[in-house]
């Protein structure tokens, strides 16, 4: 499922009058979680789940087509924890 499916699912839904309104709601939760992210390194979203930075250190990696060593930067990655209800819910 990508963006417009989701845009339209909520649309469909009948909670938004105009699929703007809808893919404008999906717009907003979405730079919410980004932003609340990038700021406090943390969200969590209870039965949902919980997006976390984590610093990743810089490493050694190797070339799979020439096997010579490359080193690979460090950087913040984020991470993605699935809850308990949304476990529940794929099962």
């Amino acid at each position: 499922m990508n963006r417009a499916q989701i845009v339209q699912a909520l649309w469909d839904s009948g909670h938004y009058k105009t699929r703007e309104g809808a893919a404008r709601a999906v717009a907003d939760v979405l730079a919410a979680i980004q932003g609340g992210v990038a700021v406090h390194g943390k969200v969590a979203l209870p039965g949902f789940g919980t997006f976390q930075a984590k610093d990743r250190a810089a490493r050694t990696g190797r070339n799979p087509r020439t096997g010579a060593p490359v080193s690979i930067a460090a950087k913040r990655v984020v991470r993605f924890r699935p809850g308990s209800a949304f476990k529940a819910a794929v099962e």
